[in-house]
């Protein structure tokens, strides 16, 4: 192997590794699925909050309980989870109820200004 194909080997390796490691990553946000029905994102929202997600902020009279959905507190309930659990090898998962998304759920976004 020449000396020139080793250094653009080396270099394309290391370029590799810093846009791998970069802030610009995808930064994931574990979401209920719209399509699943409000009794499996009950009994999924549940589980989550049994087994590591901080279910706190969606009781009652706590700053994340309205709106008061099943979607919505399932949707805090699988994030919660997923961020405190996901690098314990917690997933996304929650029986097909969740899915993965790039854009923070938290944030509101409106179009009609």
């Amino acid at each position: 192997m020449s000396v020139m194909l080793k250094k653009t080997l080396i270099i394309l390796i290391l370029l590799l590794s810093i846009s791998y490691h970069s802030d610009a990553q995808f930064e994931g946000y574990c979401i209920a699925d719209e399509q699943t029905p409000e009794d499996e994102l009950v009994a999924a929202m549940k589980w989550a909050c049994g087994n590591g997600a901080d279910c706190r902020l969606i009781e009652e009279k706590q700053p994340c309980y309205l709106p008061n959905t099943p979607k919505d507190h399932a949707s805090y309930a699988f994030n919660s989870y997923y961020q405190n659990m996901k690098h314990k090898g917690g997933s996304c998962y929650f029986n097909a109820a969740a899915v993965l998304t790039a854009l923070n759920p938290s944030k509101k976004t409106s179009f009609n200004t």
